[in-house]
């Protein structure tokens, strides 16, 4: 994957920078990371990257197709590896723990959006919030 990344930035034009590296890597180890949690990480290594540089960082590998991000609730969004990112997010608002579900869980809503409205889901993004088994 890194050659591949490296290698997509520079037919775009753009430079491969340390930067650009420790946020891919913060966002891979992470896995689920808001914008400030990333950069938290990535300052342990580099103290002088700021919070402006990460989101811009996550917006060009979004547009380079390596990460993605979902809204887990009201707050900021949560990026991970768009090779990650076919799954569905179960977020409890009782407690807050975020669970990851395959898409067939959800096949039956996907599939009557479809029928019914012509809607076609991306399940990347999708998030249904409720209560865990714990919270009920």
């Amino acid at each position: 994957m890194v050659e591949t990344w490296h290698e997509e930035l520079r037919a775009r034009g753009y430079r491969v920078t340390p930067q650009r590296q420790l946020v891919l890597e913060a966002v891979t180890e992470m896995g689920h990371a808001t914008p400030e949690e990333i950069c938290s990480r990535v300052q342990e290594t580099a103290r002088g990257v700021n919070i402006s540089t990460v989101y811009r960082t996550l917006e060009l590998l979004e547009e380079l197709g390596l990460v993605t991000h979902t809204h887990l609730g009201h707050g900021a969004p949560t990026y991970h590896l768009a090779s990650e990112a076919d799954h569905v997010h179960l977020v409890c608002r009782g407690c807050g723990e975020v669970t990851e579900v395959a898409p067939d869980l959800v096949h039956g809503l996907v599939s009557a959006l479809d029928e019914q409205l012509g809607f076609v889901t991306d399940v990347r993004h999708l998030t249904v919030f409720g209560h865990c088994r714990g919270c009920r």
